[in-house]
């Protein structure tokens, strides 16, 4: 299993918004890895999202 890693934010792709509904502990977590790494909330999730599909 390779290792995870937040990616670049990338340049611009066509997308669409997407609601969800997250737990306030994990909006916590999440904002504290996009800080830690000088990047935004969506990119770290994005990078979740993508890892788990390529795996």
């Amino acid at each position: 299993m390779k290792q995870f890693k937040i990616k670049k934010t990338k340049e611009k792709v066509q997308s669409v918004n997407k609601s969800l509904y997250i737990k306030k502990d994990l909006v916590e977590k999440l904002n504290k890895l996009a800080s830690d790494y000088n990047t935004s909330f969506n990119n770290v999730v994005i990078s979740m999202i993508e890892y788990c599909l390529e795996e």
